[in-house]
C-alpha cells in the first residue's frame, strides 16, 4: 500500500501501567499441538520459553479498538474474513468506501480518533477531486463519480501507522509462583468442560477448554506516541474510557458464558518528551519516576486532569 511521504512528528511518549486481575477463567487460544483422545480442544496461548500462559497485546489492543469503534459509532466499511466487517480509514484524508455496492463515508486517519490511535491500512477508495489534486494522490484508473453532489476520484489509499502499542501481558512473579502449585492436570491453568446438546436427539457434544484461572495477575502496559498535543488529550481519554468499559465486558473468548472478566488495579503513568530523552542520554540520569494514579478505573477517570497537566497542550 502507498504511504505518505511526510514524516510523522514525535513529541513524546506516554506510558500507562497497571495490574490486570483475572476475575473469571480466561481463554485466549493458542494453536493446538496434538489431537489426543480426551485432550484439550482449545489450549491457551503460552510463552514458548517459560510455558507460562500470557495475554497477547494484540488481543487486548483488538478488544480496546472494538470497544472504541462502538463508542465512537463508526460504520463498518471494511470486509474481513468469514463474513466479518470492521471500521478502517481507507486513507489519511476523508473519503468514501465502496463496499458491496454501498458508498460509506469514512473519516481520514489524520483526524479520526480511532484510526490515528490504532492505525489503519489504506485501500482503494473515493476521495474528493480537489483533495486528490492537492495531495497528488495515486489514482486508480480514471474512475470518477459524483456522490451527494461532490465529485470523487478513485485512489490508492494511504496507510496510517498506529500511535498505540499494547505490550504482551506476562504473569506477575507471585502469581506465577502460585499457579505452579495448583494441581489440575495442566501446567498453571485449568480445564473447563462444556457440553453442547442436540435439541432433537439429546446427543451430547462434549468439549474441553483450557483457561487461565481466576485470581491470576498480569502486568499490563500501553505506550502512546504523542504526535499532536491537542489530539493526545482526546486520545488518552478515549483509551481510559475503553479500559473502564473492558471491565464491564470480557477479554478473550466465550465472554457471554462467563469467561474473561478482568479488573485493572494500581495504575501508574509517566510521560517523557523528546528533550527529556536527550537529557537522559546526555546525563545518564532519569528523574522521571512513574506517578501513581489510583487503584481502579474509577480513580483513573476521575484523576485524568493530573495526566492532562503533564502533557503538551495542557495550557490551551
Amino acid at each position: 500500500m502507498p504511504a505518505s511521504s511526510q514524516q510523522k512528528p514525535l513529541i513524546g511518549k506516554f506510558r500507562l501501567e497497571s495490574t490486570l486481575l483475572v476475575e473469571t477463567g480466561l481463554h485466549i487460544g493458542g494453536g493446538g499441538e496434538n489431537l489426543d483422545i480426551g485432550g484439550l480442544d482449545k489450549p491457551v496461548i503460552r510463552d514458548p520459553l517459560t510455558r507460562h500462559p500470557y495475554l497477547p497485546g494484540s488481543s487486548i489492543k483488538g478488544k480496546l479498538r472494538s470497544i472504541l469503534e462502538r463508542l465512537l459509532n463508526k460504520p463498518l466499511n471494511r470486509a474481513g474474513g468469514s463474513g466479518t466487517y470492521r471500521y478502517e480509514s481507507d486513507d489519511l484524508a476523508d473519503g468514501v468506501s465502496e463496499v458491496d455496492g454501498l458508498f460509506i463515508p469514512f473519516q481520514g486517519a489524520r483526524t479520526c480518533p480511532l484510526s490515528r490511535v490504532f492505525g489503519s491500512t489504506g485501500t482503494n477508495c473515493w476521495i474528493p477531486t480537489n483533495e486528490v489534486s492537492t495531495e497528488k494522490l495515486e489514482r486508480v484508473g480514471n474512475a470518477t463519480r459524483t456522490i451527494e453532489g461532490t465529485e470523487y476520484q478513485k485512489v490508492k489509499g494511504r496507510n496510517a501507522p498506529a500511535r498505540l502499542i499494547v505490550r504482551d501481558c506476562h504473569l506477575l512473579p507471585d502469581s506465577a509462583k502460585q499457579l505452579k502449585k495448583i494441581d489440575t492436570g495442566l501446567y498453571m491453568t485449568e480445564w473447563k468442560f462444556e457440553n453442547g446438546m442436540d435439541r432433537i436427539t439429546a446427543a451430547a457434544n462434549p468439549r474441553q477448554l483450557e483457561r487461565v484461572p481466576a485470581g491470576s495477575e498480569f502486568h499490563f502496559e500501553l505506550i502512546y506516541t504523542v504526535e499532536d498535543a491537542t489530539q493526545a488529550l482526546e486520545d488518552l481519554k478515549n483509551l481510559a474510557i475503553a479500559v473502564a468499559i473492558l471491565e464491564d465486558d470480557a477479554l478473550g473468548g466465550h465472554g457471554s458464558r462467563g469467561y474473561g472478566k478482568v479488573q485493572f488495579q494500581n495504575f501508574q503513568f509517566s510521560y517523557r518528551d523528546v528533550e527529556q530523552y536527550r537529557q537522559v542520554a546526555n546525563t545518564g540520569t532519569d528523574a522521571l519516576a512513574p506517578i501513581p494514579l489510583g487503584d481502579n478505573t474509577s480513580e483513573l477517570l476521575s484523576r485524568f486532569d493530573e495526566i492532562q497537566a503533564l502533557l503538551p497542550g495542557s495550557e490551551t
